[in-house]
């Protein structure tokens, strides 16, 4: 780790390396830190392409940090995440990747994770993607997120891709089982060229299961963002989806819901919403003496709150 590598850190994490219980930190395709817990235990796979994450039933307010670092241009990391989750345990997950690429090589991370969230169990999961870099050399984010939920279990989800990524294909699957409750909420700015696909799959699968999943993206420029999302009410059920975009330039993006009742109190519901800023946004704040640059700044960061 040396000065660089910490300031990459902070954005995905922030300052709070130090408050988490336990952590794996993989840089280049190693794991190079890692800190276990009596109740949170880390080991790595046998093969050193991920780890697993288990969690003590009944543990009460654990933090987990997994972040991952990219610094080598040219490279391809591939990693298998799983979190175990014991019964009624309350834990809150810090994960996230920061790339670096200064050459002309693509650079690349792919992280797969599994969430097996057992009975009564409260996870918050908190995942932030950032690339940098003026090398020609894409910065590209591949996350795929596998969730499980049992009976009376419920997960909040908040994935923020912050700036930098040239290319990402998001995806979330999930099956949510009795009184069981997934809470989603995504946040997307892209500019320049990039390009950035999401895709939710929700099963509701037990009585009194919900979902809720929030989209709210931003994109400039030449750039493209699609929302894809496919919500299965298979027996009484709740869900709500809603997708809100912000164009401007010659940039596009397209919502393509779905959403399919297959029980009769199955209640499903998606909103979607793309335009551009509105103009009397900007001339309120224009009138307190911002350019009409710094309106349009001030607007973007307040809608991706």
């Amino acid at each position: 780790m040396n000065l660089a590598d910490e300031k990459l850190l902070e954005e995905v994490i922030g300052k709070q390396e130090k408050k988490a219980d336990a952590y794996n930190l993989r840089k280049n395709g190693e794991g190079i830190l890692r800190k276990n817990s009596p109740y949170i235990q880390i080991v790595p796979k046998e093969d050193g392409k991920g780890i697993d994450v288990y969690v003590k039933e009944n543990t009460l307010f654990g933090i987990v940090h997994i972040p991952v670092l990219l610094t080598q241009s040219g490279l391809t990391d591939v990693v298998y995440n799983d979190f175990h989750i014991g019964k009624n345990a309350n834990v809150i997950i810090l994960a996230g990747c920061a790339i670096h690429n200064g050459k002309h090589q693509n650079s690349q991370h792919d992280g797969i994770h599994r969430f097996f969230v057992e009975e009564g169990a409260k996870v918050k999961y908190v995942e932030k993607h950032y690339g940098e870099g003026k090398g020609t050399g894409k910065k590209i984010l591949n996350p795929v997120t596998e969730i499980t939920l049992e009976k009376n279990a419920s997960m909040t989800m908040d994935s923020t891709q912050i700036k930098g990524v040239d290319e990402t294909i998001r995806k979330t699957n999930a099956m949510v089982k009795e009184n069981a409750t997934l809470v989603v909420t995504e946040k997307i700015l892209t500019n320049q060229k990039q390009k950035a696909i999401t895709s939710f799959s929700v099963s509701l699968e037990g009585e009194n299961s919900s979902a809720k999943v929030t989209s709210r993206s931003v994109a400039t420029e030449e750039s493209y963002q699609e929302f894809i999302s496919n919500i299965v009410g298979n027996n009484k059920s709740y869900a709500h989806v809603e997708c809100d975009a912000i164009i401007k330039d010659q940039a596009s993006v397209k919502a393509i819901p779905e959403i399919y009742a297959k029980h009769v109190d199955a209640n499903l519901i998606h909103e979607a919403a793309i335009g551009k800023i509105a103009g009397e946004q900007l001339m309120k704040l224009m009138s307190l003496g911002l350019s009409e640059k710094e309106a349009e700044e001030t607007i973007i960061q307040g809608f991706l709150k």
